[in-house]
């Protein structure tokens, strides 16, 4: 299992939503690459990137700040946020982008996530956010008719890395990963998921660890954000105590 410490960019600055709303933003840092640099030192192995107004726009809009990421780390980052084209897909993964997560896309079109996944094996992620089990996208304006258990098993034989899983009730709010909703989908399909959405401190990194060592599914780690810059989880202590207690990490793209 693996801890992603999360940079979510909106006009160019590193901020944490309270349940995906834009309006609600608290600013936690006005650059995202010296943010890269210190959950580097804290011995972070991945980095996990939201461009949040890529996400409404349809388009990159944070470029210069996640490439300034880029030139400033050399652990693996994770990019999502309106990431549509294999155009899109083929220019962050030129750039040094390890994994693309593709939220929108894969409800609007799906067989682009499986041409993706098959062109770059290893490389493309499916994130599946959802609100009390229905499928979000649009930046989370929009609520789909899909329950995220369809979705996820959409690409059950596509060869996609991993899913994202994140409970948009939960997100920002520090009121504790839904472990239970995260569990049932490593049972229900072959792929990787990756929890995210309520961390609040040490406690739920523990709960998921339990739950990926339990299930007969795959839990390959969990996102935190706003625990991590608020100072209720220790970034250093939970890797620490994930590399000694935890199942092995994911391995590198």
């Amino acid at each position: 299992m693996h801890l992603f410490p999360a940079i979510d960019l909106k006009d160019g600055a590193c901020v944490r939503l309270r349940q995906g709303e834009m309006d609600d933003a608290t600013v936690f840092s006005e650059s995202p690459a010296a943010q890269a640099i210190d959950f580097t030192n804290a011995g972070a192995k991945w980095l996990h990137i939201v461009d949040l107004n890529g996400a409404f726009a349809g388009h990159t809009v944070n470029g210069k700040a996640v490439e300034a990421v880029l030139d400033q780390i050399d652990i693996p980052v994770q990019l999502g946020g309106g990431i549509r084209t294999e155009a899109d897909i083929e220019r962050w993964l030129d750039r040094g982008i390890a994994r693309v997560i593709l939220g929108t896309v894969a409800v609007r079109d799906p067989d682009l996530v499986r041409r993706a996944a098959w062109r770059w094996p290893g490389q493309i992620v499916v994130g599946i956010d959802a609100r009390k089990g229905q499928v979000a996208v649009e930046g989370w304006a929009e609520t789909s008719e899909l329950h995220a258990h369809q979705l996820a098993n959409a690409f059950a034989d596509a060869g996609v890395a991993a899913i994202i899983f994140t409970d948009i009730d939960r997100d920002g709010l520090l009121g504790g990963v839904n472990v239970a909703a995260t569990q049932a989908l490593a049972e229900a399909v072959d792929i990787p998921i990756i929890a995210s959405g309520g961390v609040a401190g040490m406690a739920d990194i523990e709960a998921v660890a339990r739950a990926a060592r339990d299930t007969t599914g795959t839990i390959d780690g969990v996102i935190a954000g706003r625990a991590i810059y608020d100072g209720r989880l220790d970034l250093k202590a939970a890797l620490t105590w994930i590399e000694n207690n935890a199942d092995e990490p994911i391995s590198r793209c």
